[in-house]
């Protein structure tokens, strides 16, 4: 993955709260908790989730406004201005990541007629406090739609390949935040309230999990042409490794290999992501159309 060291990067939608604490974990207001991967030997298995909570609506309606405690420690997001700092500071890979991906569809949605809300990246460690109710670092990233936020620990990636299998590498770590940015897409379309059952290997939150994956495709498409305030583009290129290492991520989180990891079977009434080849399907299918009509995983029969 080729980062433009020219490029301006802008960290206005990344909020780097590490350090600052805030949040316990647990359930979800109304009581639904928060699914969370099984266990191996008492280490929590991470999996890439949409926080649902049948109380809030999917269309927004939390507060976009949080207070932000930001992480103020030397190499701090928030440090990251040039493409040139990623040498100093390698974790200024997230900004690029944000910066490309939100850039893409703040872009695309309104060619296509529809207005475009921005959705922070905030990146937290330990524990968090959200539109969705708290969360700790076990739930793994996730897009809380009351308050139109992308949530990540870092610290996931390390679980991705240590305990999913996963090659891992940058595009691994693009395709995670930009599966989540394509729930924030899901949002603003409303296509977030369809989500009615939560399990079974047809379920309306597998088809919306693929479908974002199916977004994140697209986006990657699309990766080399987001452009700084300058029009310098802030990804210069990918290569046929780093897309394989994005295929190999969706594989990782599919429902079959985590299930197989974690209790030595698989049972597709509990699926809430779709299995791996379904993952790598749909992220392809986007990849490979770089259009948005190509991702309707709600008719789609099989998945």
């Amino acid at each position: 993955m080729k980062f433009n060291p020219d490029a301006d990067l802008d960290t206005s939608g990344v909020e780097d709260t590490r350090g600052s604490g805030g949040g316990g974990g647990g359930l979800l207001p109304g009581g639904m908790g928060i699914p969370v991967g099984g266990g191996i030997g008492g280490i929590i298995l991470l999996v890439v989730i949409l926080l649902l909570n049948g109380g809030l609506p999917g269309g927004g309606g939390g507060s976009s406004d949080q207070p932000v405690t930001r992480n103020t420690a030397p190499g701090n997001l928030d440090s990251c201005k040039k493409g040139t700092d990623l040498t100093a500071n390698p974790e200024c890979r997230f900004v690029f990541y944000q910066n490309s991906i939100e850039g893409f569809w703040a872009a695309e949605l309104p060619r296509r007629g529809k207005k475009y809300t921005r959705a922070p990246l905030r990146v937290f460690d330990g524990s968090v406090n959200t539109g969705c109710g708290p969360a700790t670092s076990a739930v793994g990233p996730f897009y809380c739609p009351p308050d139109q936020r992308v949530y990540l620990d870092i610290g996931f990636f390390r679980t991705l390949e240590q305990e999913l299998g996963a090659k891992g590498g940058n595009f691994a770590e693009a395709y995670v935040v930009a599966h989540e940015y394509g729930h924030h897409i899901q949002n603003l379309y409303g296509i977030l309230d369809r989500i009615k059952s939560r399990e079974g290997p047809t379920s309306d939150s597998v088809r919306s999990e693929l479908q974002a994956d199916c977004l994140a495709g697209i986006w990657t498409h699309h990766a080399t042409t987001a452009v700084d305030k300058d029009g310098d583009k802030l990804i210069t290129g990918l290569t046929e490794d780093d897309i394989s290492r994005g295929l190999d991520a969706a594989a990782a989180v599919g429902d079959d290999r985590i299930q197989k990891r974690a209790q030595g079977r698989v049972s597709p009434e509990t699926f809430s992501h779709g299995t791996a080849e379904q993952r790598m399907k749909w992220f392809k299918t986007g990849m490979d159309s770089g259009d948005m009509t190509a991702c309707d995983t709600w008719s789609a029969n099989p998945l």
